[in-house]
């Protein structure tokens, strides 16, 4: 009787397996990338971290993570840029664990060029490396206020000094190492200072070549190794032309970089306030792109919508450089993680990163 039954369901098994298989390779078809883009947790946050890829990201069939590191790991190439509390390689591990348990692409974060700053704190690497930064007569105030009479929004480093490379290619090569991974983020958005009159090496360089020379070294560099550089997509449009202002785009003439890089840099396309159609311009121009939302789920649906069709509605050569979407949430991970699960007494009215991301997959969920 039990050979019977086990006879009996085999079948059964194997068409649920078999539909399962054609359901992901359907979804990886309409969206191959579904991602998730958040700082990577402390050290006291890791194991609520992990539980949420397991229970919260896998069931939504996100098959990408960026996590934007920076300092929070325990470098040995240079251990004086460690945050005071930060990651360990056995705590990267458990991450690096549960993204392969759930075939999830892990892509550490390290900002590049600019976001050297916040406020009026610097960040590590020019806290530690002054002579890298691109504006030192330019002092962080005491009390941080925009606009101000210098236009500091972040530091960045001096892309031409000499010393600056032999630094942050060894974190990239140790974060990527550590992550196992055969991509890295460099940021590189929201670049304000590049090219400072004052600079003695960047003074009166173009813009432009400035920051594509950045990018094609870091590229360079990572595709020694066969590793891929993703980037964030805002100084490659043309703020004034578009409209779309300093912000989500350039007004200091870094836009002419799109001709000037490597074509196989991936391009994260973020827009928050409205569901702009750039990653048409940047598939045109022969890049891959993803769009990014944040904190609006009409916007996130808009642009997952917009994502679906461009895909469909184009060209062979085309459809592919469409490539998805990618929640980001621009606050630690324990807050994200607060709001997400209700433990906060903030008030998001429908409109926090952990609704959109919500809002998002649900609609994800129910593509064909």
């Amino acid at each position: 009787m039990k050979k019977t039954s086990i006879s009996f369901l085999l079948p059964l098994f194997i068409f649920m397996a078999s539909s399962a298989a054609f359901a992901q390779n359907s979804l990886d078809s309409m969206l191959p990338v579904r991602g998730f883009c958040i700082a990577a947790p402390t050290p006291p946050g890791l194991d609520s971290f992990v539980t949420f890829i397991n229970k919260e990201l896998t069931p939504r069939k996100v098959n990408t993570l960026i996590l934007r590191v920076d300092y929070n790991y325990q470098y040995t190439s240079h251990p004086e840029l460690r945050d005071s509390i930060a990651l360990s390689k056995a705590d990267v591990k458990k991450i690096v664990a549960a993204c392969r348990t759930n075939g999830i692409q892990v892509i550490p974060q390290v900002n590049l060029l600019g976001h050297q700053s916040w406020a009026n704190k610097t960040s590590n690497l020019l806290l530690k490396y002054p002579q890298f930064d691109e504006t030192p007569h330019v002092k962080m105030p005491e009390k941080y206020v925009w606009p101000n009479a210098d236009s500091l929004y972040c530091k960045s480093y001096c892309p031409l000094h000499p010393g600056v490379h032999k630094v942050v290619f060894a974190l990239i090569d140790e974060i990527c190492d550590a992550f196992e991974t055969d991509a890295f983020h460099a940021g590189m958005d929201e670049v304000f200072y590049i090219g400072d009159a004052r600079c003695p090496r960047c003074g009166g360089k173009d813009k432009a070549e400035l920051f594509a020379g950045e990018v094609t070294r870091i590229h360079d560099h990572l595709a020694a190794s066969w590793k891929k550089l993703w980037i964030w997509g805002d100084r490659l449009i043309d703020g004034y032309t578009t409209g779309l202002g300093m912000w989500e785009a350039s007004h200091n003439n870094t836009h002419r970089a799109i001709d000037m890089i490597p074509k196989d840099v991936v391009i994260c396309d973020w827009h928050y306030e409205r569901p702009d159609k750039t990653a048409v311009y940047f598939a045109m121009k022969g890049f891959d792109v993803v769009t990014c939302p944040w904190r609006s789920p009409s916007i996130a649906v808009s642009q997952l919508n917009d994502m679906i069709s461009f895909r469909h509605g184009s060209t062979p050569e085309m459809k592919s450089r469409f490539r998805g979407m990618v929640q980001t949430v621009w606050s630690g991970a324990n807050g994200f993680l607060k709001g997400f699960y209700g433990n906060t007494a903030e008030t998001s009215a429908g409109n926090a990163p952990w609704d959109c991301f919500r809002v998002l997959y649900q609609e994800i969920s129910k593509l064909p």
